[in-house]
């Protein structure tokens, strides 16, 4: 080869790279402004739908918790924050339900609400709401299952409370797969078994108000996620396989409990992996500050790429079709904030292809928003609700606007 067709050869490498550089950054852009697009469509939807009051909860019946993800959308977005008067109105309303324990919440769900309240409160970067913070963190350690953990739930006066919820539920040491672990709250459901979604709201809550990873409370945490996960290595759980995602909890028998249901393996018991808690359980481990290198995040991970979709909630369908979307906008939420939180953008599927989770996520929300800013889902888990599931998508394409601009897009 001369040295002219050397020459020629290079110059053309080099047009070639501008030109899939330029296509890339013009992806990038595309995304960045589909996405806020987006977002500020469903902004716009969620403004209308505020009550008098302040809030966004359409009876008395639903949980406080919805106002709090939507005031949490808001104050991450650049054309609104804490001061904007509406927002303002919100978070007043959002305060008068702390309780002088410092929970945060209408009667029911306490540990939901109070730590969906508390991370709103961070990102609303207001140092006045601090004290309010402080105390809804302390009043959601005291909710973590462990020895010192007060099962009982006294009622109100002159209320019946039903037995099961009157003390039938302790933990006695680390050994119990309750340990760890945050359910409802009050012991308003049953017995007030810990969950994972519980807890990993719990976990997100503490670490957004600043605790540190030696404290008790996440590593205990630690303890009772680790016993949620499909990987028998680091889970003693008779219930555990190894594909290396996530169940939903021990269940109040402490035999476990998944949504998706179970299998039986040779006459044993398996629980099937779900796909909100399998993000719920990368993202917590990442929160309590657990290395990539760690057997269970590279197992839970090795899940997330095997079964990645944006059509379904992996799992679910197995005990009905008709569940397959169930949870599936609350799903979106969890799996970005989990993506997010675990640094890498690009997935490998299971059919071997490469997939960037934010393109996609920003492309399925802009395809399924409707003409009025709002997004909705089946009934079931409240996703029949336009309000909640619009500022889950927010939340979940807020996460990925931020990750776009910790790692670009690669070439």
């Amino acid at each position: 080869m001369n040295h002219r067709h050397k020459s020629a050869v290079a110059i053309a490498l080099i047009a070639a790279s501008l030109v899939g550089a330029r296509t890339v950054r013009a992806a990038e852009s595309d995304a960045e402004e589909k996405a806020q697009t987006t977002i500020d469509k469903a902004l716009a939807y969620l403004k209308t739908q505020q009550k008098p009051d302040g809030g966004w909860q359409r009876s008395e019946r639903e949980p406080i918790g919805i106002s709090a993800l939507v005031l949490r959308a808001y104050v991450q977005d650049s054309q609104h924050s804490v001061q904007t008067d509406f927002v303002a109105n919100g978070f007043k309303n959002l305060l008068s339900f702390q309780t002088t324990d410092g929970g945060i919440y209408k009667s029911l769900l306490a540990n939901y609400n109070t730590a969906i309240c508390v991370s709103t409160l961070v990102k609303a970067n207001d140092p006045s709401l601090k004290p309010a913070i402080d105390k809804a963190v302390d009043y959601l350690k005291k909710l973590q299952w462990t020895e010192e953990t007060k099962p009982e739930y006294p009622g109100k006066e002159g209320e019946k409370v039903p037995e099961e919820n009157t003390g039938k539920q302790v933990v006695k040491g680390a050994d119990d797969a309750f340990y760890g672990g945050w359910g409802y709250g009050g012991r308003s459901r049953g017995g007030g078994r810990p969950d994972l979604s519980n807890t990993q709201f719990a976990i997100e809550a503490l670490k957004d108000a600043g605790v540190s990873n030696d404290d008790p409370a996440l590593k205990n945490a630690l303890k009772f996620v680790s016993r949620c996960q499909n990987f028998s290595e680091t889970n003693d759980q008779p219930w555990a396989g190894n594909d290396g995602g996530f169940v939903y909890g021990p269940s109040d028998d402490r035999k476990g409990e998944s949504m998706a249901g179970a299998t039986d393996a040779g006459g044993q018991r398996r629980l099937r992996s779900m796909g909100t808690m399998s993000y719920a359980g990368l993202k917590s481990m990442v929160y309590a500050g657990i290395d990539k290198n760690d057997p269970r995040v590279k197992a839970v991970w090795r899940w997330v790429n095997q079964n990645f979709t944006l059509e379904e909630n992996v799992g679910l369908a197995a005990t009905n079709p008709e569940n397959a979307k169930a949870g599936m906008y609350y799903g979106y939420m969890t799996m970005a904030r989990a993506l997010a939180a675990y640094g890498e953008p690009e997935l490998k599927t299971a059919d071997g292809k490469s997939t960037d989770w934010r393109l996609a996520l920003i492309e399925k929300a802009a395809s399924t928003q409707g003409a009025d800013g709002s997004f909705v889902g089946i009934k079931g888990e409240m996703e029949d609700n336009p309000i909640l599931v619009t500022a889950y998508v927010v939340l979940a394409l807020q996460e990925a606007q931020k990750d776009l601009k910790a790692h670009p897009v690669k070439q």
